[in-house]
């Protein structure tokens, strides 16, 4: 049972990265907020519409580098709450797809503190949109999946390959590091070589960087390339249709595009 004498936690998703993408909701939120929490990958753009008089938290996780522990941030969502009316924790593109949202959610509601969830626009699917990707497209793609590129720490089971192997596309978030065993494992479970690939990074930006290839050399092209993280990953055929959809003109083309995909 929610405790009437505490503030409202917003979970709030910020979108891919163009403030843009932000929705209506998130937006009227950020703009009445007494605290706002950050992560690392929101546009920093947007606090700029916080009240003056709102505390602003960083509590962005970046690869080996954590401001607070997600107990941490838990906690101070729940102290915050006691002081403040309107607490956003605000989140890069939607809370609840790899955004620990929903752990969030659970241990503020375990704790009587009331909290409303303002879905965002997942990079998942607005990156590629980018880029040109449409993750579905009739007669080529009538599937597809998000995955992770690494496991939660102390989880050491691997995805079911096999049957990600067989989806029409596949994106991967937070896959870069691994790529070469991602693609490695789609190969071993049966994925054709050739298959077109593609990675994002900074989607939605003006930064925005594509490397493109097949699944046999896409791991390769992004480390020639150095293309670093932030990247979204999509594997299936879609991902040949940045060759002739692709539409955002800040976009800068590494690699060698699609000349090795055998059709």
């Amino acid at each position: 049972m929610t405790r009437p004498d505490l503030g409202t936690v917003y979970l709030v998703g910020a979108g891919p990265g163009d403030p843009g993408l932000m929705t209506v909701k998130g937006l009227a939120l950020l703009r009445a907020a007494d605290a706002i929490l950050y992560d690392a990958l929101v546009n920093l753009c947007l606090l700029q519409e916080a009240p003056i008089t709102a505390e602003l938290i960083d509590v962005g996780k970046r690869a080996g580098r954590h401001c607070l522990s997600q107990t941490e941030i838990n906690h101070l969502l729940f102290e915050l709450a006691h002081t403040c009316r309107r607490v956003v924790r605000l989140k890069g593109g939607d809370p609840f797809v790899f955004g620990r949202g929903g752990e969030e959610l659970a241990y503020l509601r375990a704790n009587g503190v009331p909290v409303e969830v303002v879905p965002g626009v997942t990079s998942a699917i607005a990156a590629l949109a980018y880029a040109g990707v449409p993750v579905t497209q009739r007669r080529l793609a009538a599937n597809f999946a998000v995955i992770t590129g690494h496991r939660a720490e102390g989880v050491a089971d691997e995805p079911n390959w096999a049957a990600l192997a067989q989806l029409d596309t596949l994106v991967v978030l937070m896959g870069v590091k691994n790529l070469p065993h991602i693609t490695a494992q789609l190969l071993a479970a049966g994925r054709d070589p050739n298959t077109p690939a593609l990675a994002v990074r900074w989607g939605t930006l003006p930064e925005q960087e594509v490397v493109a290839g097949s699944l046999a050399t896409l791991a390769g092209r992004v480390a020639e390339a150095g293309l670093e993280a932030p990247a979204v990953i999509v594997i299936g055929a879609v991902a040949a249709l940045a060759e002739t959809l692709s539409w955002f003109p800040e976009q800068r083309h590494l690699g060698n595009d699609f000349d090795d995909v055998k059709w």
